[in-house]
């Protein structure tokens, strides 16, 4: 099944086209549609995004310098995949960055941007014993994205957004456990809390503390890969 439709007339069709196909492939990529190390070829492409191969080399090409594919020889590409030391590397510095977000959350978040991140932490209490691991993923993301903005400071969030540590996450991430970890809530209600109270401090530690968590979960899997 195609990903976007739509005619290529006009004058900025062409660009247009270009640019909806890579937020489509680019979406695909961190949906987990694709596994890490999954060959893309323009032939698949072409079909799926209904742009011509042009316009999936351009894609491809800009995906590649951005470091969320591998570029091949002969005109297809590779999903990226990490080797543990450049995991651990990307969530090592999405630990320092985010922490200093939630710093800055704490000192600029309006009653408006607290409001929104109550609205989360809510429904991830109310649904924490049936959300499915989709909405709990679409939910965490939400939050950390809702602290960013709060945080309104725009150039660390461009290096967050570059880590590409979604890609790390799914790709170490236990698929056969069928919830969160049963702490995680609590932890997002601790950074909460600190934003709430706007105490910089303690919104960068327990954010720090947080995703070091969600790191050490992930590198328990590296080293003891049977352990559930």
């Amino acid at each position: 099944m195609a990903v976007a439709t739509g005619s290529e007339t006009g004058p900025d069709s062409g660009a247009n086209r270009t640019s909806q196909a890579y937020y489509d492939l680019r979406g695909l990529i961190l949906s987990g549609h694709y596994a890490p190390d999954s060959r893309l070829t323009e032939s698949e492409l072409t079909t799926r995004l209904q742009v011509s191969r042009g316009t999936v080399r351009s894609v491809l090409a800009r995906l590649a310098q951005e470091g969320y594919v591998t570029a091949e020889a002969n005109r297809s590409a590779r999903t990226r995949s990490f080797c543990e030391d450049e995991a651990i590397e990307i969530l090592e510095t999405r630990e320092v960055l985010e922490a200093a977000l939630a710093a800055r959350a704490a000192e600029c978040a309006t009653d408006e941007d607290i409001a929104a991140l109550e609205a989360t932490c809510k429904r991830l209490w109310s649904q924490r014993k049936s959300v499915t691991p989709e909405e709990y993923s679409r939910l965490n993301r939400e939050f950390h994205e809702q602290v960013r903005a709060a945080a309104r400071q725009a150039t660390l969030t461009r290096f967050v957004d570059s880590l590409l540590y979604p890609l790390v996450l799914r790709q170490y991430r236990d698929m056969q456990r069928s919830r969160p970890r049963a702490v995680v809530i609590e932890e997002h209600k601790a950074i909460l809390s600190a934003i709430v109270t706007h105490n910089p401090e303690a919104a960068a530690s327990t954010m720090r503390h947080h995703l070091s968590a969600v790191r050490r979960a992930l590198q328990l899997k590296f080293t003891t890969p049977s352990d559930g």
